[in-house]
């Protein structure tokens, strides 16, 4: 399968905790949220969806599920894996003090996996790998669930073309330090990451909207 994601995901307990079943999503913190991503803009409130709907946005939503000691965000702008990309990863991680932040972006056109993670709301680790471009960012101390992928690189094997599969090594980390298991893996709790509630956004330009009032 191939997936297409843009996810932030933030908890202040072990994730395999704080994501459960039965998590009661909070509507007015998430709208909270989705204005203070987003001050310069109008948020239009449009309803709840599941994870696995919001994974891809279009470029005018924005989802939030806000769930007291977690968080998820799943933003578009978190693509482009650049300073704006960066800017609103840093927001996300600061919005819930004292959790530790994973941000996934996977996409089948590009073949390319971008994770970025946050302990006491900085920055820890930064890795952008391509299929076709090997590794293209590698900052901060690597993460335990990366051995395995970095063990040919590290014994002297080139990075281009990338000697690991992109998307297995994007989805073993949300396994391990987003959800505390698979994106489609439903724990003994009946839990599924997929199946989680969020709020769904609307992102509209403050300008358009006074011109179309005239």
């Amino acid at each position: 399968m191939a997936w297409s994601i843009a996810l932030a995901c933030a908890s202040v307990d072990d994730p395999v905790r704080a994501f459960r079943q039965g998590l009661t999503p909070d509507p007015d913190a998430a709208a909270d949220l989705a204005r203070r991503l987003y001050p310069e803009s109008a948020i239009v409130e449009s309803g709840d969806t599941v994870l696995d709907f919001a994974l891809w946005p279009f470029e005018d939503e924005l989802f939030v599920g806000a769930y007291g000691d977690a968080l998820v965000v799943c933003d578009r702008r978190l693509y482009d894996v650049d300073d704006q990309a960066r800017t609103l990863a840093d927001q996300i991680a600061a919005a819930l003090p004292g959790s530790t932040c994973g941000v996934l972006v996977l996409h089948s056109m590009v073949s390319g996996c971008w994770f970025r993670w946050y302990a006491g709301d900085r920055p820890r680790r930064d890795v952008f790998v391509t299929a076709e471009d090997g590794v293209v960012v590698d900052l901060g101390e690597r993460l335990p669930a990366e051995a395995p992928f970095w063990k040919a690189i590290d014994e002297g094997a080139p990075d281009v073309p990338l000697p690991f599969d992109y998307e297995e090594f994007g989805l073993a980390l949300a396994r391990e330090y987003l959800f505390g298991r698979g994106l489609g893996e439903r724990g003994r709790d009946g839990f599924l990451p997929l199946e989680l509630s969020l709020r769904r956004f609307k992102i509209r330009s403050l300008s358009r909207m006074g011109r179309g009032s005239h």
